[in-house]
């Protein structure tokens, strides 16, 4: 499969203004088959998160309009280039049939809603620890990367710390993190010209934003906030509950392990 020969337009991404919308339509621009036996479309918008950032893809399927086996089952969705791709299935057609779908068909999204909601949940906790640092003495250390997939999420900063403070702010941190869940607050997605953004986030932005950019930034409550592309909850209190695990701290980096518990 050449993706360079599919469609060259941007695809719209509609989580970008609403997270929390989990049924959509759109217009079919392209249709492939992969090496590996997995079909691929490519759409002129999307409601299905494509992974990265640390966060995993959604899944979920797409009805495809007018076509009698219609139902394709969406495994996978990757972003290159600024198009969408759309790994998957179609449903119950055994491999004896291969449809050849044609632009311009009329299509009906449908994200699989608990996998949306517990990535969204394990993101927001990755950020909310980001607060959550400086309050328990820990501001020396600044975001590198993370990973909020459910096998083990974790989120990595630049700088260290002693052993006995690894100790001893891993309960302080989960306590921190859980008394603001319990208030509970919003979380606010805005997208911003580069300067505007810059004053949410607390003054600066990270050198891998262009200053020629809008950023898309993401706040809770009244925090300073991040640019950032992914899904979250609407209220903080929707993570119920953090759990810090472990935190280990070597070579200039400190990385803490957590989960959600519902």
């Amino acid at each position: 499969m050449e993706l360079g020969l599919m469609d060259k337009n941007p695809t719209k991404l509609e989580h970008f203004d609403d997270m929390w919308r989990l049924e959509s339509t759109a217009t079919l621009l392209s249709h492939l088959k992969g090496d590996d036996g997995r079909h691929v479309l490519t759409l002129d918008r999307t409601i299905f998160y494509p992974q990265g950032g640390g966060q995993p893809a959604d899944t979920g399927f797409v009805l495809i309009h007018g076509f009698d086996n219609n139902k394709f089952l969406v495994s996978d969705v990757r972003s290159k280039d600024g198009i969408v791709f759309h790994y998957g299935f179609f449903e119950n057609l055994g491999g004896e049939f291969e449809p050849t779908l044609e632009k311009g068909k009329e299509v009906s999204l449908f994200v699989d809603q608990p996998r949306r909601k517990l990535n969204s949940r394990l993101h927001s906790a990755g950020h909310l620890l980001d607060i959550c640092l400086p309050r328990i003495g820990l501001g020396n250390l600044e975001p590198s990367k993370a990973y909020h997939f459910p096998d083990g999420p974790w989120v990595e900063y630049k700088g260290t710390i002693s052993q006995n403070e690894m100790q001893s702010k891993q309960k302080d941190l989960e306590l921190e993190a859980n008394a603001l869940i319990s208030m509970g607050g919003k979380v606010s997605v805005d997208i911003l010209p580069y300067d505007e953004a810059a004053k949410l986030c607390g003054g600066c932005l990270p050198d891998y934003v262009p200053k020629e950019s809008t950023p898309r930034i993401v706040r809770i409550r009244d925090n300073p906030g991040c640019p950032c592309g992914g899904t979250h909850v609407a209220d903080i209190s929707d993570i119920k509950q953090i759990k810090v695990s472990q935190i280990r701290s070597k070579k200039g980096l400190t990385k803490v392990y957590y989960y959600v518990e519902s």
